[in-house]
Order: structure tokens, then C-alpha cells, then sequence
């Protein structure tokens, strides 16, 4: 989930969850891969959240790691794809797809040597196959030969919350490949 890994990358560059550094941790340039500092001194997320609805969003302004996101980080629709690839990619996504856009540029404006994305994205929902894979398209016309990694979770018979998963899956893996 979002707050494991960052969670994990806070603590392996020693940065609280308020975006301060700490006390016991010495600053190191690798952190500067993941995170930029700020002119107050606190280290934000070299990241954004996006969701087509906005109830996962909602939880990270919420939750302990509230302080360590800058707001324009967060990104989240009026309604989800309810697990469907179509409306992921084809219409709710394409209400969405213009700011998330227009913040990954200003993200990578402010990058010295911006090498690629990190990707992480479900393949059985509607956001994270439908959307993911919008998304992958309008990255590739725009950043083009910059590296794309995706860390894509598969869905699992056994633990299917929707019928349609399977499907999801193989309009994304098409879309993507």
C-alpha cells in the first residue's frame, strides 16, 4: 500500500513523517532521488498520488503522513472507474488525466536530471488498469525514451473482488506492452 512504502522510504533516508529529518540521520544525496527539499528545510516526495475517487486520497490527508505530502501531490477524481477499464481510460480517466499531467511536468521541471517513473499500479480496478495504462500512453508521447518501471499487482482468483479483473487485466497488459 501507498503508506508502506513511503513509510519505508522515509525511514531509509532517516526523514520523520512531517518531512523533517531525523535527529539521528545524516543527509545523504541519495535521498534527493526520492524526495526534494524545501526552502523551510523539510524533505517532500518526489511522487504523486492520483485516484479516480477520492476516498484513498482522503486517507492519506488523514493519516500520519499527512504533513509529509505537499497538497498538489494529491490528486483525486469525483467518481471511480468502478472497476472498469473503459471508464478508467475512456471517460472518467480523461477528466483527470490533464492535471495529473500538468503536475508531472512541473514535478520534472524541477528535476536536475529527471531519469524516469516509478509506476505502481493495480491491473484488476478500473483506475489502476484503465487509467494506469492512459496514463502510461500520455507519458510515453511526452517523456518519451525516459524510463518507465511498473510495479503492476495482478489479480488473484481466489482474492477477486470483481468479476471483471481478468478482463481489466488483459486490456491493460495490451495497452502497456
Amino acid at each position: 500500500s501507498w503508506n508502506a512504502c513511503w513509510e519505508l522510504y522515509c525511514k531509509e533516508h532517516g526523514i520523520n513523517p512531517d518531512g523533517t529529518l531525523d535527529d539521528n540521520a545524516m543527509e545523504d544525496e541519495g535521498s534527493q532521488s526520492f524526495f526534494s527539499q524545501t526552502s523551510a528545510g523539510t524533505y517532500v516526495p518526489r511522487t504523486l498520488m492520483v485516484d479516480l475517487e477520492p476516498g484513498v486520497v482522503e486517507s492519506i490527508k488523514t493519516s500520519e503522513y499527512r504533513n509529509l505530502f505537499h497538497p498538489a501531490q494529491l490528486i483525486a477524481g469525483k467518481e471511480d472507474a468502478a472497476n472498469n477499464y473503459a471508464r478508467g481510460h475512456y471517460t472518467v480517466g480523461k477528466k483527470v488525466i490533464e492535471p495529473v499531467l500538468e503536475q508531472i511536468r512541473r514535478m520534472a521541471d524541477n528535476c536536475e536530471g529527471l531519469q524516469g517513473f516509478l509506476i505502481f499500479h493495480s491491473f484488476g480496478g478500473g483506475t489502476g488498469s484503465g487509467f494506469g495504462s492512459l496514463l502510461m500512453d500520455r507519458l510515453d508521447a511526452e517523456f518519451g525514451k525516459k524510463s518507465k518501471l511498473e510495479f503492476s499487482v495482478y489479480p488473484a482468483p481466489r482474492i477477486a473482488t470483481a468479476v471483471v479483473e481478468p478482463y481489466n487485466s488483459i486490456l491493460t497488459t495490451h495497452t502497456t506492452l
